[in-house]
């Protein structure tokens, strides 16, 4: 069975452009937007289509992890988790030889009872080492069945240092073995910084603007990529309240800035897994 956000994003895309008239720019023409949802997701395949294409050369697995949080009045909790899932599709057409395994929805979220953000209901979080626990384990189940690089893709800061510290741990105890993790950080660290100087730079928005959480950027890759995740009617700078959870201007967003910030994320997972090289 597919994933509760892997049916809703692949159902979202027509509504994604109809939705977007509120916003800022121009929806998006249908040909102008990737289809991610033709890379292979390991939920929605059997496990002989897994094996075949394993042994015709998929060695690659996508491990996205997305999260369960408060992201004010206007958007659902499930954001982080529909933008990596559509991004973890992305990321295996541009690789062409990777698999997509379900995105883990439960991440660190901080303390459970913090003030303006954890005591807000519906927040799920998954602390160390409970997530890392989860990482490991799923990276060795992916190992046994003949991946030999295993990616790791965290849309949200606090995946991050997990995913980290679980390549670190498996790569030095298969070293020599041809399997390798890779914790691709710069698809958040570096999109992140990508897209704050874009938008200052094209449209003079201050990174207070931007916002950090919930803002101009979050905003507009929900609506790129699932817009009946925006509540239009509940759209404000800070969320319109102290408490509402919000960092920025998220009635900035427009899906176009959240294509170009999708891509910049990407765009820096591929040039990290070669090294390098775009």
């Amino acid at each position: 069975m597919r994933s509760i956000v892997h049916r809703a994003v692949r159902t979202a895309a027509t509504a994604a452009l109809a939705l977007a008239a509120p916003f800022v720019g121009t929806p998006l023409p249908a040909q102008d937007r990737p289809d991610p949802y033709a890379a292979p997701y390991m939920e929605s395949m059997t496990w002989t289509e897994i094996r075949d294409a394993i042994a015709g050369g998929k060695k690659v697995a996508i491990i996205p992890t997305g999260g369960t949080e408060q992201n004010g009045p206007h958007m659902v909790m499930g954001k982080h988790n529909y933008i990596v899932t559509f991004a973890a599709g992305m990321l295996a057409q541009r690789l062409g030889n990777a698999l997509i395994a379900p995105t883990l929805q439960y991440v660190p979220e901080g303390d459970y009872n913090r003030p303006n953000w954890g005591d807000k209901p519906g927040v799920i979080s998954l602390p160390d080492p409970a997530y890392e626990k989860v990482l490991d384990a799923a990276v060795r189940s992916l190992k046994v069945h003949g991946f030999t690089d295993i990616i790791l893709i965290g849309d949200s800061g606090p995946n991050q240092r997990g995913m980290t510290n679980i390549a670190k741990a498996l790569n030095t105890e298969w070293a020599g073995s041809g399997v390798r993790v890779h914790a691709l950080t710069d698809y958040y660290e570096q999109g992140r910084l990508l897209i704050r100087d874009y938008l200052n730079k094209t449209y003079g928005w201050s990174e207070q603007v931007v916002g950090s959480h919930a803002g101009t950027s979050d905003t507009s890759q929900l609506l790129y990529v699932y817009a009946q995740g925006i509540r239009t009617d509940k759209l404000a700078v800070n969320g319109g309240s102290p408490d509402a959870g919000v960092q920025g201007d998220p009635t900035k967003a427009s899906a176009e800035i959240g294509k170009i910030a999708i891509d910049f994320k990407v765009n820096a997972a591929v040039k990290q897994f070669r090294g390098g090289q775009p």
